[in-house]
């Protein structure tokens, strides 16, 4: 490993300050690490060529961003919470150098993690696709009334949600907004999709949980107004009646960083709030 890339959230000095940091302590062992910022959308900086492995350094919203224009080039990311304990980026500043140098060492273990591909037509056309690694949510606006989303799972009729909105989401995505709308915590290496709607008017519509090969289409119909296409939280577009929402699975997973320091069940632990059993093994 020669050439890496940290990335740092625009407007947070804490950050640009660490990734200085972090630049020169590379440099020092012959490594060349070009420094970038993360611009706000959808101003992200390309990537330099020749980068082998790339530091985000900011918080999970940062490396979302990072995930769904570079996941596809299939280069490790370690994620480095600048701030509280992130699901995405597991590793806090204090343990920023202890990881680093089981990097350098070639010991550390990379997770895949599933992204989709959320792809919008209108007009029988494509006009709008991207990758995302959380959620794709058809939502409507403030004061619209209940959307009508009718919903195929490969070309299969499903049933015509009347609801809230919908989420279609990886299982790193369901710690997410999927969580907050009462969806399962699917563990995140698994092969799934996630379909929940939000607040349904059916109240025996449940989350479903398909295979990574499925197609999910949902379709708008004439009267389908002020509702929205939002994808990992980050960007979106009006979608108008008449439009189709395909999401599938992406031909490429995101490489995650495992954090040295901790399983996500501890995550889940202390970002959850879950009761703790004092760090006790099985039987004790």
């Amino acid at each position: 490993m020669q050439r890496l890339a940290i990335i740092t959230k625009k407007h947070k000095p804490d950050a640009w300050e660490a990734g200085r940091a972090l630049q020169a302590w590379l440099k020092e062992r012959g490594l060349e690490a070009v420094h970038l910022e993360n611009e706000p959308e959808p101003q992200i900086p390309p990537l330099p060529p020749g980068i082998e492995f790339i530091i985000v350094m900011g918080g999970d919203g940062t490396l979302l961003s990072v995930a769904r224009h570079f996941g596809q080039k299939g280069i490790p990311i370690l994620g480095v919470n600048v701030g509280g304990l992130g699901f995405l980026t597991e590793i806090s500043l204090n343990e920023l150098y202890p990881s680093m140098e089981k990097v350098l060492a070639a010991s550390y273990e990379v997770e895949e993690r599933l992204m989709l591909t959320a792809t919008l037509f209108r007009d029988g056309a494509p006009i709008w696709r991207e990758h995302i690694l959380n959620d794709a949510v058809i939502n409507k606006g403030a004061l619209a009334r209940i959307a009508e989303l009718t919903t195929w799972i490969d070309a299969e009729y499903l049933t015509t949600y009347r609801a809230d909105g919908l989420i279609i989401a990886t299982p790193t995505g369901s710690t997410a907004y999927t969580l907050s709308a009462g969806g399962p915590i699917v563990y995140p290496t698994l092969r799934h999709i996630i379909l929940l709607p939000i607040c349904s008017h059916t109240l025996s519509n449940r989350p479903l949980i398909l295979p990574e090969t499925a197609i999910v289409a949902v379709t708008l119909d004439e009267k389908g107004q002020d509702l929205y296409l939002t994808l990992d939280g980050q960007v979106g577009q009006a979608l108008q009646p008449g439009d189709r929402v395909e999401i599938c699975c992406a031909p490429h997973h995101l490489k995650l960083v495992r954090s040295p320091h901790r399983s996500y069940f501890e995550i889940l632990r202390t970002k959850l709030g879950w009761g703790e059993l004092g760090g006790r093994r099985m039987g004790e």
